[in-house]
């Protein structure tokens, strides 16, 4: 048991402590009753003189709070929700503080503070009834919050001067009550928190640091602290908050005491980040895993600083905010976030379905390389853009491609001046150095930048521009996909169909089908059955259906086939909401037509089925009679699942080993090995989207290496390809199959032979694959009617 500090009284009754004998602790022990309080303070915890002299409780004295101080105030808070290690985590407000203000130099402490805060929801948590002993009726006669600070800074004014010290530094246990209550509760509500609250001693972290011998920080409590230095209370005795407040203010004064031991100095506090901070991020920079999260459901309008805002309290990275676009380039209401440390992010986590604005939003762990992935640049012209710092950077789309810097310049006005000039401007081009018609530009402040987004689609030459609000990562992430994409005007990747395996797809109402949702992103099919546990054995072969987005990536979906519908059911039942990873999993049982909808583009919720968003070549197998009858097969795991993440070596030798029987038993079709030259899909001849699976995809597009490769590999020689393609380019956007074929008329082409290619929104490109029965014929195709009109439109035909 460790020795109390000199004049402590370790326990007391209420009311009755000895101020004789502790002159000191006097105004502390001046805390008496069970009070239900209408105003910030009763007049029961006023000491005499305080009584006497109402007019000290609101001094003309602003003090100021310091990171080096001999004074600290420490200070405990409750929420209307969640207690303890929970605190905050619920998004409950605040409905209790109590402080004390203690001199580290002369050990001595002020008045000891408890008032009520009258929160928005009155409704308590049982566990807040029972711990707290508060009722709704006992916080409507309380302040609200701006009122409470308010009083809070001039009662600590009043008690430093008492004490003749003008600066002091929060103490409180653990890092909850201001991280994770007092600045998102402020935020929300649009209070200005003073700067005292941007610094604070954590309490448990400096217990460890003296007596590091003992248990570590996160498993330390108010409780366990008092008890080692020998600071005894009745908690049923005292008010729930004064014997907290006292049980700290003891340990405190055990650690400035302790004989065996050198004193305690308080020098090093924890800070929180008064905004944050934009730059740019290098692909070469090392980022922790530990330190990222993905958050998910944000609007779609909201920008770098608004989920600053929603973390308000936490730490993040210089640059750590990269929202997430899409295939079109417009941002999809995700954002990857790097914060300072592993703790920082722990608690965002924390923060999982918290509220901004209307929407709730999801808070999950991401890996650095992840982050790297959207934020990371090595384009030098972007790291010279990007090297102003503090800059507000807007985002302009739709710009005129002959628009040059003095038009966007003048666009802009005086009335928002471009930071720099022309050098304030990035124009986003692609490799042969055309103009995308996008933009970035750099504000000095956030008056400029508001006065530039009131040109929201104002006209420059006869164009409407657009004008968002963007970041560091985004510049990044726009310049990296427009450098990376291939020009629209090269020629497509051959394209390498797949003919079906022997085994198909569910179909029919029998719910036979299991949908997992809420998968971890590093998921693959391995960590799935290792999920089904022992009803793997209930899966059909080739019935794992991993669901991707639009990118190509994991959705967080998959269906699974089962060999029949109570085996579904039992599955359901058993694996629902049960853990991968840090994650839990939802199984539902569903039907072959309803994961053939979802696998299609489609939607599968509450309301019932939706139809893909719009019909497009689908990429399951479809029926291209030009193309069946030669054509290299590749197993359908090693087409789409080239990443080892997705799947181990072993899955891959299993399907090497399976592509190597089917061979044997078709000699005239030849197989890529599984180590072939990796193979991808064509985003800029086809629609990324809708999502498939292993077993759905039909056609591939692979580069000229990986067919040479492929072809070199197997024993089996590959048998020529019958016909020949014809790319035709200038379509009318509006030209179905009836006018491609009436175009063609003469050349016994039918449907199947036509192939019309979409761009990434799912509109049609102007461009169509034909394929003809003979190269002769697309030949002369090409001589006739290249140059031809189809309804205004020139069309010009190439041979491939």
């Amino acid at each position: 048991m460790r020795r109390v500090p000199p004049n402590w009284v370790c326990a007391h009754p209420r009311g009755k402590g000895n101020q004789a004998e502790n002159p000191r602790l006097s105004s502390c022990h001046d805390v008496r009753g069970r009070e239900t309080y209408s105003l910030l303070i009763s007049p029961l915890h006023q000491t005499q003189g305080e009584r006497d002299h109402p007019d000290q409780l609101f001094p003309p004295v602003v003090m100021t709070a310091s990171s080096h101080s001999d004074s600290v105030v420490v200070l405990f808070g409750a929420t209307a929700g969640a207690y303890g290690a929970k605190l905050g985590s619920d998004e409950r407000e605040l409905i209790l503080l109590v402080w004390q203000v203690v001199d580290l130099h002369s050990k001595k402490v002020g008045t000891l503070h408890k008032c009520l805060v009258k929160a928005d929801n009155l409704e308590l948590s049982d566990q807040c009834r029972e711990v707290t002993g508060l009722t709704p009726e006992g916080l409507s006669k309380a302040e609200p919050l701006d009122r409470v600070l308010q009083q809070f800074s001039q009662l600590v004014s009043s008690d430093l001067k008492v004490l003749g010290r003008s600066s002091y530094t929060f103490c409180t246990d653990g890092q909850l009550l201001i991280r994770q209550v007092l600045h998102p509760e402020a935020s929300k509500k649009n209070l200005l928190l003073s700067d005292c609250f941007y610094s604070f001693y954590d309490l448990r972290k400096e217990f460890h640091n003296f007596y590091p011998n003992l248990a570590p920080v996160k498993d330390q409590t108010i409780q366990s602290m008092a008890e080692y230095v020998g600071f005894g209370i009745d908690e049923s005795e005292e008010d729930f908050g004064v014997w907290q407040v006292k049980a700290m203010v003891a340990i405190i004064f055990s650690m400035l005491s302790d004989t065996c031991i050198a004193d305690h100095r308080f020098t090093d506090p924890e800070t929180v980040k008064y905004k944050y901070e934009t730059g740019p991020c290098s692909k070469s920079e090392a980022v922790d895993s530990e330190t990222v999260i993905r958050a998910r459901g944000l609007p779609w309008q909201s920008s770098d600083q608004d989920i600053a805002r929603f973390f308000k309290g936490l730490n993040i990275a210089k640059g750590g905010v990269a929202l997430c676009l899409n295939a079109q380039g417009r941002r999809n209401g995700e954002a990857l976030v790097r914060f300072v440390n592993s703790e920082q992010r722990d608690l965002a986590l924390e923060r999982h379905k918290h509220h901004m604005g209307s929407r709730y939003i999801e808070v999950y762990k991401a890996t650095g390389e992840e982050f790297l992935k959207i934020a990371g640049g090595t384009s030098n012209e972007v790291a010279q853009f990007l090297s102003k710092e503090n800059q507000v950077i807007i985002r302009m789309r739709g710009l005129p491609f002959t628009a040059t810097p003095e038009d966007v310049l003048g666009f802009l006005g005086p009335e928002c001046p471009v930071t720099g000039g022309k050098e304030g401007l990035l124009f986003v081009k692609y490799p042969d150095g055309r103009p995308t018609g996008d933009a970035f530009v750099l504000f000095a402040c956030e008056e400029y930048a508001q006065n530039a987004l009131k040109k929201h689609k104002e006209i420059l030459g006869k164009r409407y521009i657009e004008l968002f609000r963007s970041t560091a990562a985004e510049v990044q992430q726009v310049l990296n996909r427009y450098m990376s994409t291939p020009l629209i005007s090269t020629l497509p990747t051959p394209i390498i169909p797949v003919i079906p395996p022997p085994y198909t797809i569910a179909t029919g109402s029998v719910r036979d089908c299991v949908r997992l949702r809420g998968l971890p992103y590093t998921a693959g099919i391995d960590d799935i059955l290792e999920f089904m546990g022992d009803a793997t054995g209930d899966i059909k072969p080739h019935g794992v259906h991993m669901v991707l987005n639009q990118q190509g990536r994991p959705s967080g979906d998959a269906f699974i086939q089962m060999k029949s519908s109570d085996r579904a059911f039992l599955v359901a039942q058993k694996c629902h909401k049960k853990m991968m990873k840090d994650r839990y999993v939802e199984v539902f049982q569903c039907s072959g037509e309803e994961m053939n909808f979802v696998l299609m583009g489609g939607t599968l919720n509450r309301s019932g089925l939706s139809p893909p968003p719009c019909k497009l070549p689908c990429l399951s197998p479809p029926a291209y009679a030009a193309f069946q009858t030669a054509a290299a097969v590749i197993p359908a795991e090693a087409a789409i699942y080239q990443s080892q993440a997705l799947l181990p070596q072993t899955r891959n030798q299993q399907a090497s080993a399976a592509a190597a029987a089917a061979a044997a038993a078709t000699p005239a079709v030849a197989y890529y090995p599984t180590q072939a030259a990796q193979l991808y899909m064509n985003y800029t001849a086809y629609y990324p989207s809708p999502p498939v699976s292993p077993t759905t995809v039909g056609y591939i597009a692979a580069s000229p290496a990986a067919v040479a490769a492929a072809a070199s590999a197997t024993h089996t020689p590959m048998l020529p390809q019958p016909g020949a393609l014809v790319r035709m380019q200038g379509l009318p956007y509006n030209a179905g199959m009836k006018e491609i074929l009436s175009f063609f008329q003469g050349y016994q082409l039918h449907a199947d032979s036509i192939l019309p290619l979409y761009n990434f929104s799912g509109q049609p490109s102007g461009e169509a694959l034909v394929t003809f029965p003979s190269l002769d014929s697309a030949k002369k195709a090409v001589a006739e009617r290249s140059g031809c009109l189809l309804g205004s439109h020139r069309v010009e035909l190439c041979l491939i």
